[in-house]
């Protein structure tokens, strides 16, 4: 059954103390129209400057998610973002009149009360969903981060870590479904941090809105009751604090046994809404931050941008290709015999792509390059390479049916081995230049990973 899009049914408004920054805030979530998706609004600087949250707009991962245009800025979104995820609202405006959203208890329930709070209603579009088929993955062995994305009928966060800390120890937590887990199993999980961190997050002129009430502060071991002394007069507190003996500060109780690893999922919920798609995916996640949460985003909208670009030329980037021949003649003036690529296999619009050239004895230039030693012209490897670059150059400009590519220039061309019939031709193209409608473009031609040509060229793009 088909799923519409949701929004809000009436504004709704908070205020706090943002985390970092310590500046008060009063932040305002509004209905936003079908197709809208999320987007933030600085009401505090001129023409109240709107910010879309995805990962186009992420400008900062220090200590948390920020996205940004310019000046205008929002820090540590991710709260807020995993409230809208976590609740399956497609489109909202989030107003701000200040940089960084209130913290609250360092939960995202206080947000999620709040939409809640504002209603859920259905609109009349419906839902799209990226549905990952084959397995993809991100990690950091140096840090022991490891990022799985799997095959899976809706999102699925499985969710381990390890630290070496008797208090935290291996948690692990698994959601297998939004809609019934998320507003009570996860969104009430606090954020936290270790006690050594409060130092060094304090010197770096951070968590200036922190307190024992927005956090779950875990000792390290070996700290003193004089460590936490001193660390509560550094934050003002001027209540005594015991070390406790439980390993969270002052023995305050959690709200799950594994509130952490709880915290960790619903994070990850918030981060991969950037993608600016909902996710038919099981994530597994041992050990990620922020920083790989939006690498893996990142990676995984690469793969939307792609399904998408496959879509409107009819391949399936599922089966390997971005563009098949159909999808090339639909935008390419090229016929036989002078039509030298028979499909994308990659494309990041605009900035590169790879595409494939099967050569057979068939080729009509084999009968006379050369009797009895069919060897491909040097000239019309350039020319499928332009021809692969024509592609990129075609997706950067709308109505490409309308326009051609005229090439201006080739620098740097050599020839590294022949090229014989038999042989797939692979071409890779990057963008080097995008200038007042003069592109230039760095090329390599390979067969099975061997240099056989490479070229920079030069083109402009013109109506037909």
């Amino acid at each position: 059954m088909s799923e519409r899009q949701t929004t809000i049914a009436k504004p709704v408004s908070m205020r706090g103390i943002g985390l970092h920054t310590g500046v008060e805030t009063h932040l305002t979530f509004s209905p936003a129209p079908p197709g809208h998706g999320v987007t933030f609004v600085r009401t505090d600087l001129e023409h109240s400057p709107e910010v879309p949250a995805d990962i186009d707009h992420v400008v900062d991962l220090e200590r948390g998610t920020t996205i940004g245009i310019g000046p205008a800025r929002i820090n540590t979104v991710e709260h807020v973002l995993a409230a809208i995820a976590g609740l399956q609202i497609d489109n909202v405006i989030v107003a701000l009149d200040n940089l960084e959203p209130p913290v609250m208890d360092g939960s995202i329930k206080p947000f999620v009360d709040k939409l809640l709070e504002g209603g859920i209603e259905e609109q009349s579009a419906q839902r799209e969903y990226l549905e990952i088929k084959t397995p993809l993955s991100y990690s950091e062995p140096d840090r022991g981060v490891d990022l799985v994305v799997l095959p899976s009928d809706k999102l699925r966060i499985t969710f381990l870590v390890d630290y070496q800390n008797p208090a935290l120890g291996t948690q692990y937590t698994s959601l297998v479904s939004l809609k019934e887990e998320f507003a009570h199993e996860f969104a009430p999980a606090r954020t936290f941090c270790f006690l050594s961190e409060l130092q060094m997050l304090k010197e770096q002129n951070l968590i200036k809105g922190g307190g024992l009430d927005t956090a779950v502060v875990i000792c390290d071991n070996g700290k003193t009751q004089a460590d936490v002394d001193r660390l509560t007069r550094l934050f003002g507190i001027t209540e005594h604090v015991p070390i406790g003996t439980t390993g969270i500060l002052g023995d305050r109780p959690l709200r799950f046994p594994n509130e952490p690893v709880r915290h960790k999922a619903a994070d990850l919920i918030g981060d991969l809404s950037l993608i600016g798609v909902p996710l038919k995916a099981h994530v597994l996640a041992a050990r990620s931050g922020h920083r790989a949460n939006v690498a893996l985003a990142r990676k995984i909208r690469g793969l939307y941008e792609k399904k998408q670009f496959s879509q409107k030329y009819g391949a399936d980037v599922d089966r390997g290709m971005v563009m098949d021949i159909r999808g090339i003649l639909k935008i390419m003036p090229h016929r036989y015999p002078f039509l030298l690529i028979d499909r994308v296999i990659d494309i990041d619009p605009g900035k590169q792509v790879v595409a494939i050239k099967n050569v057979t004895i068939n080729e009509p230039f084999f009968g006379g390059h050369f009797p009895g030693h069919p060897v491909m012209p040097g000239v019309l490897i350039i020319e499928a390479m332009a021809q692969a670059g024509g592609v990129l150059l075609l997706n950067t400009v709308e109505e490409p049916q309308t326009k051609v590519v005229y090439f201006m220039g080739i620098d740097g061309a050599r020839f590294r081995r022949p090229v014989t019939p038999g042989d797939q031709l692979r071409f890779e193209l990057e963008m080097l230049v995008n200038r007042r409608g003069i592109f230039k473009m760095r090329g390599r031609a390979t067969v099975d990973g061997e240099l056989a040509a490479e070229a920079e060229l030069m083109a402009t793009v013109v109506d037909r």
